[in-house]
């Protein structure tokens, strides 16, 4: 692979980790202030929503990276 392919595919698995990691600790923290407040569940699926859309983003890109290394240049 080329250098910038590599340096490229590095970037995008970093930011893939960084939106796993920050939109897990972002849910379970709305997890437990909503428990805490007391708020509807009606947000906490709004919130459970939200968090499965940036798993899907996730994974989505994870695919997209895993697909361009196994491509032959």
């Amino acid at each position: 692979m080329v250098p910038d392919k590599d340096q490229h595919l590095a970037k995008k698995a970093r930011m893939v980790a960084v939106v796993i990691a920050v939109t897990m600790l972002v849910w379970l923290g709305a997890q437990w202030l909503g428990g805490k407040l007391g708020l509807p569940s009606r947000y906490a699926f709004l919130l459970d929503l939200a968090a499965l859309a940036g798993f899907v983003w996730s994974f989505v890109v994870m695919y997209q990276i895993w697909r361009d290394t196994r491509r032959k240049d």
